[in-house]
């Protein structure tokens, strides 16, 4: 919420919000303390290149003033020798610095883009289910290399310019105090400047942020594999350029923005520095003339002079740069902020072999709202923040290891919620779900889901080869291990005929392969993995008729042995369960196997009867749940 407010407010002109916070600055050192011995020897290296920079014009002023009028060649020579050496030193000492700088900045891209990864893949499946895909992913991308260059780019500026402006203001001082002292007066027309300039740029850089990543959040859906397909079929050619157009023209606008207010705080910055150095040359050519100052410590004076007001420049706009740059920062430290509601408590268990044995105590669920699950800005604009009513309410059951049960009602009645709740992709509201007698909540996540095997409706299948997503479940099966658990899932025969075989690329998404082929490829990582409990939600809902036939020969060596629930259109499916339950707006309104239900003539008796008066297969505006 902290970004969205931030950017609100610089747009109203509020400087409050624009300020970097002293904490953020403490964040900053936290993670630049592993690399504090190099920053150490960075900047050391660049106070030396400063220092050794004023030899040549001091060299430059000896020269004018005794060595040529003497005629001294010695000299000469000598001079000539430690121009080259300071020449020969500071090209060493600049690759030494660039070596310095590129190790702290890559090592912290590297900090922050695998902190930021290892939080945000831990997040309960609320987080990516508000969150845009383009917005995270700008986060991870272009804000990590901004907040790097916060660092390494400021401060190498900072410490480069601060080495330069006091070396140079302790040796002009000592050619010419007074020189010096008038030039200082024009120094407060630097500073004033600086503090409305690097606030006014915090706002636009921030805005400019967040209009890249909804930029980035729209290619990214339009151009993935579904999204294009999608365009193609509606033929929203000509309205998707359109919104491109809009969002490019107004990132085009903000950067204009950006650009002009640094060029003209530096355009004033460099009109004042010359104005002082006309100053410098009336008052120094007026005392070389009266014989107060020589004329090889004006041409000193008139190299140095620039060196003061440049490095002045810099360190002014170095303010601006750091209330620019500091914005990535905190948009980083946004994401690492958000809590986790899903996590291990202290002390939790490791489930060791787990039979299956499945209890919903008294179970309620409501889906909590965005202020607890995601951030306002790497969500849609519009977003509802609400916390959802209620779900499921006072689910109570008891399933045994080995059991099928089926979970059976209207579209909406918290059946695919219900079974979302056993590996905690989200946690319930009150009562409690076991696992073998242990809550899922007093077991680790990495042993309850290492129990658990799901198998959605539309299985997602990485850009990679067959065999690579299928050890997804498993890195250390073997080649003959893939091939007996495509077997058992009947789709060895399948990828046997791909042009690679197991070493075939699937395509984003799988969709090199049809409905069918990608669920059996589902089954058999599940398989792969070889858990203790199966979840099939819908797993046959989409398929045509040859299709299901061959996934329903997978489920049957897929769920032998197996506490399953699964849930599926075709009512077929559920006859044989040990236990069906029949859920009606989130409450369990019947129990039991299949004949005696039917004897009860309730709910699931009139969606059986409704199924079989109709095509007999399948109920258009009813699902129904099996496992």
């Amino acid at each position: 919420m902290h970004t969205f407010s931030y950017m609100r407010n610089a747009r109203m002109g509020i400087d409050e919000d624009e300020r970097p916070t002293r904490q953020t600055v403490r964040r900053v050192m936290t993670f630049a303390r592993p690399y504090r011995r190099q920053l150490i020897a960075f900047v050391a290296v660049i106070v030396i290149e400063s220092v050794l920079a004023l030899i040549p014009t001091l060299v430059f002023r000896e020269l004018i003033d005794s060595t040529i009028p003497n005629k001294n060649t010695r000299q000469l020579a000598v001079l000539a020798a430690a121009v080259i050496a300071v020449g020969l030193v500071n090209a060493a000492l600049s690759l030494l610095e660039r070596w310095w700088s590129a190790r702290i900045g890559e090592g912290l891209i590297y900090d922050l883009r695998t902190a930021l990864h290892n939080h945000v893949q831990r997040m309960p499946v609320g987080f990516f289910t508000r969150t845009r895909t383009g917005a995270l992913t700008n986060r991870m991308n272009n804000d990590v290399i901004g907040a790097q260059r916060a660092l390494t780019g400021t401060l190498g500026s900072v410490a480069s310019n601060g080495a330069a402006l006091t070396a140079t203001l302790i040796t002009v001082f000592a050619l010419e105090w007074r020189l010096t002292l008038l030039s200082l007066v024009l120094l407060p027309l630097f500073l004033v400047p600086a503090s409305r300039v690097g606030k006014r740029l915090a706002g636009i850089t921030l805005e400019g942020m967040n209009l890249n990543a909804e930029m980035n959040t729209g290619l990214t859906e339009r151009l993935s594999a579904s999204g294009a397909q999608l365009v193609k079929l509606y033929g929203r050619y000509d309205d998707e350029q359109a919104t491109l157009d809009s969002q490019a023209a107004r990132v085009r606008d903000i950067g204009v923005r950006q650009a002009m207010t640094v060029r003209t705080f530096m355009t004033g910055l460099e009109l004042v520095g010359t104005v002082a150095l006309g100053v410098l040359y009336w008052l120094g050519g007026m005392l070389v003339v009266n014989g107060g100052l020589t004329l090889g410590t004006l041409a000193a004076l008139t190299i140095l002079m620039p060196r003061i007001y440049q490095p002045l420049s810099a360190l002014s706009n170095t303010r601006v740069d750091v209330m620019g740059a500091l914005v990535s920062f905190d948009r980083v430290f946004e994401v690492l902020d958000l809590p986790n509601p899903i996590t291990d408590e202290p002390g939790a268990i490791g489930l060791i072999a787990p039979a299956g044995a499945l209890a919903f105590d008294h179970v309620d669920f409501a889906y909590p709202g965005s202020e607890s699950t995601s951030i306002a800005s790497l969500e849609a604009v519009g977003e509802d923040h609400r916390e959802g009513g209620p779900v499921l309410r006072d689910v109570t059951a008891t399933i045994e290891p080995g059991w099928t049960v089926a979970l059976v009602g209207p579209s909406g009645a918290g059946k695919t919620t219900l079974a979302s709740l056993v590996p905690r992709l989200w946690d319930v509201t009150d009562g409690a779900i076991t696992v073998d007698g242990h809550d899922v909540r007093s077991v680790t996540q990495d042993s309850l889901r290492a129990a658990i095997g799901v198998v959605p409706q539309d299985p997602h299948l990485f850009h990679i080869t067959v065999a690579e997503n299928l050890r997804y479940a498993r890195p250390d099966a073997t080649d003959e291990e893939l091939r007996e658990a495509a077997r058992a899932a009947q789709v060895l025969h399948v990828i046997e005929a791909l042009p690679q075989g197991f070493d075939t690329v699937v395509g984003e998404r799988g969709y090199r392969l049809s409905g069918g082929e990608k669920q059996r490829v589902a089954i058999a990582r599940m398989l792969l993995k070889d858990p203790s409990i199966v979840i099939l939600d819908e797993a046959t809902s989409s398929l045509d008729t040859e299709s299901e036939a061959a996934v329903q020969r997978a489920l049957g060596t897929a769920l032998l042995g197996r506490t399953a629930l699964v849930i599926a259109h075709r009512l077929s499916t559920i006859v044989g369960a040990d236990l069906i339950l029949v859920l009606d707006e989130g409450r369990v309104v019947e129990r039991g196997r299949h004949d005696e239900l039917l004897a009860v003539e309730g709910l699931y008796a009139a969606l059986y009867r409704t199924l079989v008066e109709g095509s007999g297969s399948m109920l258009p505006e009813v699902e129904a749940v099996v496992g």
